[in-house]
């Protein structure tokens, strides 16, 4: 005989919108993720991270947002830095007001949450690692500026490519992360959805004695928080560890 039991440990869903080329953001999420908590995803046409696509990326950002709602989702992300921070200040807040409006749920945006993050962590100066191009990382920079933090340090690898950018180490995030910080530094961040950096955030931090901010991380805390979710999440920096309990 069948059990009666309904299947109801899953208690909060998270619908998050990916670039169509993206090969890293689910499988840190799905690392991640708390008990109780479910990822489903909507994907946005990238294949290049330039000035273009990540303006063109947001076209039908609404109509994705619909169709995850169609899931009863709890929370949209677009946990995309480069997308969310292009246009410069309040821009996240546009594109958060589009999801919202085409879903009825509440969202954020990976710009959203990083500007969020550095402030609660009392973030005046930054510096900021990505491995796209120059030009993008220029747009970043820009808005992290215009919304009070200083970016005294930023470097980009030159990759736009964005299958490419999936295929590097982790070691390169470590790596570049070592080579900008300096002692007037409060913060390192590791900008890219599709970059794997999760697994060197623990390290860095013991490291640097600073905290490490990622796309990918700073994403989900930025999500969990809306749920509601207060439980630690150890493993992936000081953001994760102790402050989803900060509403």
């Amino acid at each position: 005989m069948a059990s009666s039991q309904s299947n109801t440990h899953v208690l909060k869903r998270i619908g998050s919108l990916i670039p169509s080329s993206n090969t890293v953001q689910e499988r840190e999420f799905y690392d991640a993720l708390p008990k109780g908590t479910s990822l489903h995803i909507s994907r946005l046409k990238l294949t290049h991270v330039e000035a273009e696509s990540t303006i063109k990326i947001v076209e039908k950002l609404g109509e994705a947002s619909a169709t995850l709602a169609d899931a009863d989702v709890d929370v949209l992300l677009l946990g995309l830095t480069a997308p969310s921070s292009r246009k410069g200040l309040g821009y996240d807040k546009t594109l958060k007001k589009m999801m919202e409006d085409a879903s009825g749920k509440p969202a954020t945006t990976a710009a959203t949450a990083t500007i969020e993050a550095l402030n609660l962590l009392g973030v005046k100066r930054l510096a900021f690692c990505a491995p796209w191009t120059d030009e993008i990382n220029g747009f970043s920079v820009s808005f992290l500026e215009a919304n009070g933090i200083e970016v005294p340090q930023h470097k980009a690898l030159g990759i736009a490519k964005n299958l490419d950018i999936g295929r590097l180490d982790s070691s390169t995030a470590y790596d570049m992360a070592l080579e900008l910080d300096r002692p007037d530094i409060d913060a390192i961040m590791l900008a890219c959805g599709n970059w794997y950096t999760m697994e060197v955030i623990d390290k860095l931090e013991q490291k640097t004695g600073k905290p490490v901010l990622t796309t990918n991380q700073v994403s989900l805390w930025g999500a969990l928080k809306i749920l509601g979710h207060i439980d630690s999440l150890p493993g992936y920096g000081m953001l994760l560890r102790d402050h989803l309990k900060n509403k």
